[in-house]
C-alpha cells in the first residue's frame, strides 16, 4: 500500500486484497505510542503506594502485562473480522446499544489527544526557553507555536491513516529507543534503592497491579482491533496477541523500572518528576543533550496522540455519524485544538479534573472489554462469526444482556474508586465508607478490577440463561 495515500477504509471490513503484513508489525505502533518519558513518572507513582523497589517493579510488570494482554486479545478480533474495535462492539451490545460504550470510548480518545498534545506543547516550550534564556519572558507565544506544530503533526498523520501510522510509529520507536538509552546512561548517577521501603501490606501489592493496569493497557482496550484489522485473516491469533502485548508493555516497563530506581536514588527529583516529569527530568541533563531530549519527550507524547486521533475517528463513525474517516479525523483535530487551547491558555485547574474524569471512563472501558472478550470467545466461535453480510439487516438494535452487564458492573466499579479531585470525589466511592476511602483499599482503586471481573461474569451467566441470537453487526 502507498504510505502517502489517504486511507479510504472506514469502519467497513478491510477487503482481503488490501490486508498485508505480519503480526510482529504490531510491535512498532504500540511500542511507539507508549515510549513516553511520562512512563518514568509512572514508576514514581507506583512507589507512592508504599511499595519498595522489588514490589513496585513486580506489581508494575504484572499490571502492564495483564492490561496489554487484554488489548492483544481484542486485536485478534480485528484480524479475523477486518473491522475496527468499537464497531465490533455491536455484537455484544446491539447496533444502537453499542453507542453508549462507543461514546465513552470517543470521549476517552479525544481526551487523551488533548492531554498528550498539551503536554507536548508545554514540554517543547520549557526546554526551548532553557536553550534560549532570552526567551523566558515569552512563554505564551512559544507555547502557542509548539502547540500548533504538535497539533498539525498529529492531525496530518491521522488523516493519512493506517499505513502512514505504521511507518511513522516504527521510525519513531527506533529514535526513541536510542535517545532513551542515552538519557538513561546520563541519569545513572541519580539512581538507587536505599530510600525505598515497603510500608503497605497485601493491599499495596494489589493496588500496585490495578494502578499499573489503569496507567497503561486499560486506556487502549478500545483501540486493539484498529491496527490489527489490516493483517491477513490467516494470521495466527497467538502471534497477534503476543506482539501487541510485547509492544505495549515491554518498552514502558523499562521506563517504569527506571522511575522506581530514580525514586530510590533521588527522592527530591522523583517528587518533582511526579508533578511535572518532562521539566523535572530535563533539569538534571547537560545542555548538549537538551535538543535530543526535547525530541524524545515531545515525540513520545505525539506518538500516543496519533494513535488516539485515528481511533477516535473510527469511534465517531461507529456512533453513526455520516462522514468519511479522514474528515472524522479533522473534526477530532478541531476538538483537540479547542480543548488544548482551553487547557493551555484559559484553565488553571481543569487538567486535574479532566484526568480524574478519564479515570471514570477507564472503569467503563474495563467493564466493556470483559463483555467484549466473553462475547468473542464464547458466542462467536473464537471470533470467526463476525460476518459483514449480516451487518445491515437481522441484528438487534439492543442486546440487553450486554447493556445490563455494562451498566451494573460500571456502577459497582465507580462505587469502589476514589478521586483526589473534589469535583469528582462526590460522584465515586459511594459504595465505600470513609474509613475504606482513606485506607489502602481506597487508594488501590479496586473498583477497576471489580468492574472487569463482574462484567465478564454477568455477561457469561446472563447469555447462558437467555441464549441470545448469534447474529452480529460489525460495520456500516
Amino acid at each position: 500500500m502507498d504510505t502517502m495515500a489517504v486511507e479510504q477504509n472506514g469502519i467497513n471490513a478491510v477487503p482481503e486484497r488490501e490486508r498485508h503484513g505480519r503480526p510482529r508489525d504490531l510491535f512498532w505502533p504500540w511500542a511507539g505510542s507508549n515510549l513516553s518519558l511520562f512512563g518514568v513518572a509512572f514508576g514514581v507513582y507506583v512507589v507512592g503506594l508504599g511499595l519498595g523497589v522489588v514490589p513496585a517493579i513486580v506489581t508494575g510488570a504484572v499490571g502492564y502485562a495483564l492490561s496489554f494482554l487484554l488489548v492483544g486479545l481484542v486485536a485478534i478480533a480485528g484480524t479475523r473480522s477486518g473491522v475496527p474495535t468499537m464497531t465490533l462492539g455491536r455484537a455484544p451490545f446491539g447496533y444502537q446499544g453499542n453507542k453508549l460504550p462507543t461514546l465513552f470510548s470517543y470521549v476517552s480518545n479525544v481526551g487523551w489527544e488533548i492531554v498528550l498534545v498539551t503536554l507536548a506543547a508545554q514540554s517543547g516550550a520549557e526546554i526551548i526557553q532553557r536553550l534560549v534564556p532570552a526567551w523566558r519572558g515569552a512563554s505564551t507565544p512559544i507555547t502557542a507555536v509548539c502547540f500548533a506544530v504538535a497539533a498539525a503533526v498529529v492531525i496530518a498523520v491521522g488523516v493519512y491513516g493506517h499505513q502512514m501510522i505504521m511507518v511513522v510509529q516504527r521510525y519513531l520507536t527506533y529514535a526513541f529507543i536510542v535517545l532513551t538509552v542515552v538519557y538513561m546512561v546520563l541519569m545513572v548517577p541519580r539512581l538507587g534503592t536505599g530510600s525505598l521501603e515497603t510500608t503497605s501490606g497485601a493491599g499495596g501489592w494489589v493496588g500496585g497491579v490495578i494502578f499499573a493496569m489503569t496507567l497503561l493497557g486499560l486506556g487502549w482496550v478500545n483501540c486493539g482491533a484498529d491496527y490489527s484489522r489490516y493483517l491477513p485473516t490467516r494470521s495466527r491469533a497467538r502471534s497477534v496477541a503476543l506482539w501487541t502485548t510485547l509492544g505495549g508493555a515491554l518498552p514502558p516497563l523499562v521506563l517504569l523500572v527506571f522511575g522506581v530506581l530514580l525514586a530510590g536514588g533521588d527522592p527530591t527529583l522523583a517528587g518533582q518528576a511526579g508533578a511535572n516529569p518532562v521539566a523535572a527530568l530535563a533539569g538534571a541533563l547537560p545542555t548538549w543533550f537538551l535538543v535530543p531530549y526535547l525530541l524524545t519527550a515531545v515525540g513520545g507524547f505525539l506518538a500516543g496522540a496519533i494513535m488516539d486521533i485515528y481511533s477516535s475517528g473510527l469511534s465517531m463513525l461507529a456512533l453513526g455519524v455520516p462522514i468519511r474517516r479522514h474528515y472524522a479525523v479533522l473534526v477530532d483535530g478541531l476538538l483537540m485544538v479547542l480543548g488544548g487551547y482551553y487547557l493551555l491558555f484559559v484553565s488553571t485547574s481543569f487538567l486535574a479534573t479532566f484526568q480524574a474524569f478519564l479515570a471514570i471512563v477507564g472503569v467503563v472501558m474495563a467493564a466493556w472489554v470483559a463483555i467484549f472478550l466473553v462475547d468473542m470467545w464464547r458466542l462467536r466461535a473464537g471470533g470467526r462469526e463476525y460476518d459483514e453480510r449480516l451487518l445491515r439487516a437481522g441484528a438487534p438494535a439492543l442486546n440487553w444482556q450486554g447493556l445490563v452487564s455494562l451498566v451494573v458492573a460500571s456502577a459497582a466499579g465507580l462505587g469502589l474508586i476514589t478521586s483526589a479531585d473534589p469535583n469528582i470525589a462526590g460522584l465515586v466511592g459511594f459504595l465505600m465508607s470513609d474509613e475504606l476511602k482513606s485506607g489502602t483499599f481506597g487508594t488501590a482503586n479496586i473498583g477497576v478490577a471489580i468492574a472487569l471481573v463482574l462484567a465478564g461474569l454477568l455477561y457469561f451467566v446472563i447469555t447462558a440463561v437467555a441464549r441470545p441470537r448469534r447474529v452480529v453487526t460489525v460495520g456500516d
